[in-house]
């Protein structure tokens, strides 16, 4: 990836992928081209801007902006790295601050794996845009579902050179050392299913018999309950939903249910609310000037 920096002129190749907030792909020229121009092309044009002469780049002053953002997206399944097993996701927001349209350039680092190229964004003055995860794995090609973590980088130049609304170099003299409000926002869910409201039938019975002795004595005809998850709309045996109960807490075969004999003494109907183990966070990125 080649991108304009302080005294390097380099060959930058801009196309234009579909993206939700009009990230365009930037990818290095290869060998033996113009390199005396940048080339940018959209899926209606294609036009053409020179590349800064080498005395509109000062280097004693910062050519730009770089906020670097940690990202974690996909699910853990067991117990194979820091992290809980969960379900992660994250969202990278950006504000422009400016009163003017803002370049920003950003690409993906992941741990350990591929770094993909950069994307570019123009990004209007006091507006908002965000980087997902769904975002992530596209710049990435990879549309699996397993874990993936790593960085996101976000580049703003001082110097507008691709801006197609200004069309020549803006040298910017005066620059804001933090020209974006940058905030990461993570979830984690160890849930498959996101918390919700359940119907559960309460139900209270009696062991009038047992004839496996795998059923403690002290459990015989004392009044016992159990909460089970109700079947709206569908038939089904009080007294087999118990045994069936009793067979996963005692270790009853299907020879053994028949075997056992309960009564039922009443049942309730209840609203339940599973567990949300559900956790969020928002972190500040701060700004570093770049070189």
């Amino acid at each position: 990836m080649a991108l304009v920096a302080v005294g390097i002129i380099a060959v930058v190749a801009i196309s234009f992928p579909l993206q939700e907030h009009s990230s365009t792909l930037a990818q290095g020229l290869p060998a033996g081209s113009n390199a005396n121009k940048i080339a940018v092309a959209s899926s209606k044009n294609s036009t053409s801007m020179p590349i800064p002469n080498s005395e509109y780049v000062n280097s004693t002053s910062p050519s730009g902006v770089m906020y670097t953002a940690k990202f974690e997206c996909g699910s853990i399944f067991a117990g194979e790295g820091p992290l809980r097993p969960g379900h992660y996701d994250t969202d990278v927001s950006m504000f422009n601050k400016e009163r003017s349209e803002s370049t920003i350039f950003w690409n993906v680092v992941v741990n350990n794996g591929p770094s993909s190229n950069a994307m570019l964004i123009h990004l209007s003055a006091e507006n908002a845009t965000s980087i997902t995860c769904q975002d992530i794995r596209q710049v990435l090609g990879d549309y699996n579902e397993n874990f993936l973590e790593g960085f996101v980088i976000m580049n703003v130049p001082f110097d507008s050179v691709l801006q197609s609304s200004k069309g020549i170099v803006v040298s910017n003299g005066n620059y804001d050392s933090n020209p974006l409000e940058v905030q990461v926002f993570y979830t984690a869910n160890a849930l498959d299913t996101l918390p919700r409201e359940v119907v559960v039938d309460k139900i209270a019975f009696y062991i009038i018999q047992d004839g496996t002795g795998k059923i403690p004595a002290n459990m015989m005809r004392q009044t016992l309950d159990i909460s089970i998850p109700s079947t709206l709309n569908e038939l089904s045996n009080t007294q087999d939903r118990v045994k069936q109960v009793l067979a996963k807490q005692y270790n009853l075969t299907s020879d053994d249910l028949p075997k056992v004999v309960v009564r039922i003494q009443n049942i309730n109907v209840g609203v339940g609310v599973l567990i949300d183990d559900h956790a969020i966070s928002l972190s500040t990125v701060r700004p570093q000037l770049t070189p």
